[in-house]
């Protein structure tokens, strides 16, 4: 497996994983008009970042990150880095390709200057992020119903 950042051509694969990452989250949002209005317009501004993580069987997962930024409108904590998406197909889920997605955001996040991260966790990933060195606080997003858990990077 590597994990590379995104060009035009892991662009449709991405696409489709993120179609797979809302319809497994449930979101009644149009994935294809939140990718097209919002994600991938905010990537081409340099206001996000992507990685893709591939397989030799293809891609098998996705990480979205930024550095909080008043240009931006998904900044909770201007200065701070956070991970905002992370997605591993349901097959490579167990090998550590979370992990991998993770650290490699969280090593750009650091490259950026900044010296902590944080997460809004989906409902039932807060172990995951815990394992992975993050804590909970006690601050709370009502916008995504959860706790911010941050890191010292």
């Amino acid at each position: 497996m590597h994990i590379k950042i995104i060009d035009a051509a892991a662009e449709a694969r991405f696409k489709g994983m993120f179609a797979n990452y809302y319809a497994e989250l449930g979101c009644d949002d149009d994935a294809e008009h939140l990718l097209d209005e919002y994600v991938l317009p905010d990537m081409r501004a340099g206001l996000v970042n992507i990685a893709v993580a591939e397989a030799e069987n293809g891609p098998c997962g996705f990480v979205v990150w930024q550095v909080d930024s008043i240009e931006n409108e998904w900044c909770m904590r201007e200065g701070e880095g956070t991970v905002r998406e992370l997605f591993v197909e349901p097959y490579m889920r167990g090998n550590g390709v979370g992990k991998a997605l993770l650290s490699f955001a969280e090593g750009r996040i650091k490259e950026s200057g900044v010296a902590r991260a944080y997460v809004l966790p989906s409902e039932g990933s807060d172990a995951f992020f815990m394992l992975c060195g993050y804590a909970e606080s006690d601050e709370r997003c009502d916008d995504m119903d959860c706790n911010f858990f941050y890191k010292t990077l």
